[in-house]
């Protein structure tokens, strides 16, 4: 059985997929509207500035990625217990760890402004960012930087909302950002309406500004809806921190953002071997990061399903479900991140030209999704298995092996194969890592999580 947003104690008599399918819909059209936002804007700057701002953007993202870490750990912490909580129908708990979820991210966001802001080129340059670009990696970096504050709380709403089994306005809230990003972009690059022009920067403050207007938005569409998770008067009185469910959160939060941290480490490690190749291929790395986000994305949705429904079957004490849960998991990856990589594979040339103009560029991009995009269906099935131990809280054994496949693996190889075949080395490296991933989330799985007993955490 599984909980519906409307009907908190309604067993829906529908097959698991059906159910999975109702989730994922919406999840996946966001993942996709904030896929497509992205890459619409790197058209925009391709098409309008040239390669040189596509690399300027493609080197900030793993900085950025790196910087909200934490608040990524924390809201996928904070989805387990709600939807423990949800389960078990316990509303003023659901508000408790909402409350002390967004405090802490608010307070670690002012921090981040505070001191990250001044120091945005000495990230740059520790990262190597060709010199070339840095002036507007720059510019653009440090818009983002004085605004992660707003940027925490726009993450944290989109993902917490989940934990209760409600992906539409998730939905409604990325469009809304969306359409508003993707009007201001172009609008700030040629200077229309009166706006001042902005350059690299413009996708950055058309993005920020997207994501204040939509949290302003949220406040009365969640009161309307009397939504769980409504800024109302008792959760008002929760935007408190709770120790004893801060512990909670950072013992599920924790791993999950150190997890992130190292993939971010990671990223940063592979961005420096690939900017060792020019600017060129940095430009190719970002671009072909949008098009693997059409298919990585779903796959991690699939994966939240699965972690979603896992804890809010523990909440409400059928932890039989799990297996099945895992195995409807499995199921939809073949079928959806299998059809996602062949229609990728077969139109990758034309979606590259939209916004790569350089013939050298676009042959180097191409190579990188020839090597590497089969194998996210590999991690999608990480993504499954790994997204079902969590749902019961079990995070440290799913993350550090999760690091051990990044750090001892991919990143190694990354380096010596870039040394032996070029820019095909840095690539080939994906494939191993997420197969050697596989093999240690499934060997845990199988030999020691399935055996053990899963109780509800609150």
């Amino acid at each position: 059985m599984l909980l519906s947003l409307d009907s908190p104690r309604a067993a829906p008599a529908r097959p698991l997929w059906k159910v999975f399918m109702i989730f994922l819909v919406p999840m996946m059209a966001s993942n996709v509207l904030q896929s497509l936002s992205g890459t619409i804007n790197n058209i925009f700057l391709g098409q309008m500035l040239g390669v040189h701002a596509v690399s300027a953007v493609s080197s900030f993202f793993p900085i950025l990625f790196l910087l909200i870490s934490f608040v990524i750990g924390l809201g996928s912490g904070a989805s387990v217990l709600i939807g423990q909580a949800y389960g078990a129908n316990e509303m003023m708990r659901v508000k408790a760890v909402t409350g002390t979820t967004i405090t802490v991210s608010i307070a670690l966001g002012i921090i981040i402004a505070v001191f990250g802001g001044p120091f945005t080129q000495t990230m740059l340059r520790l990262v190597g960012t060709p010199p070339d670009i840095l002036a507007d990696a720059t510019e653009y970096a440090r818009v983002f930087l004085y605004s992660v504050p707003l940027l925490f709380i726009f993450i944290l709403y989109t993902t917490i909302t989940r934990g209760v089994g409600d992906t539409s306005t998730p939905f409604l809230a990325l469009l809304f950002a969306s359409g508003i990003g993707l009007a201001l972009t172009p609008a700030l690059i040629r200077g229309w309406w009166g706006l001042p022009k902005l350059g690299v920067a413009s996708g950055a403050y058309a993005t920020i500004v997207s994501f204040a207007l939509t949290v302003l938005a949220l406040v009365p569409y969640l009161l309307w809806r009397r939504h769980p998770l409504a800024p109302d008067r008792a959760l008002l009185r929760h935007l408190k921190v709770d120790w004893k469910l801060l512990v909670l959160l950072l013992k599920i939060g924790i791993p999950t953002g150190v997890q992130v941290i190292m993939i971010s480490l990671s990223e940063i490690a592979v961005l420096r071997f690939v900017n060792a190749f020019g600017s060129g291929a940095t430009a190719a790395y970002g671009s072909v990061i949008q098009i693997v986000s059409y298919v990585q994305l779903p796959a991690i949705s699939i994966g939240i399903a699965t972690s979603v429904f896992g804890s809010q079957a523990i909440g409400r004490g059928d932890s039989a479900e799990l297996g099945r849960i895992t195995r409807t998991g499995i199921e939809l990856q073949f079928i959806i991140t299998g059809a996602l990589i062949a229609l990728t594979y077969a139109f990758s040339r034309s979606i590259l030209r939209l916004f790569i103009t350089d013939p050298a560029v676009e042959d180097i991009a191409q190579d990188l999704v020839r090597l590497t995009l089969w194998s996210y269906l590999i991690y999608g099935f990480v993504a499954v298995i790994s997204g079902v131990m969590r749902s019961s809280g079990a995070v440290f054994w799913p993350t550090t092996l999760f690091i051990l496949a990044i750090w001892g693996v991919q990143v190694p190889a990354s380096y010596f194969l870039s040394r032996i075949m070029g820019l095909d080395g840095v690539w080939i490296a994906y494939p191993i890592a997420f197969i050697a991933m596989l093999i240690l989330q499934s060997a845990y799985y199988r030999l020691v999580w399935r055996k053990q007993t899963h109780m509800r955490l609150i």
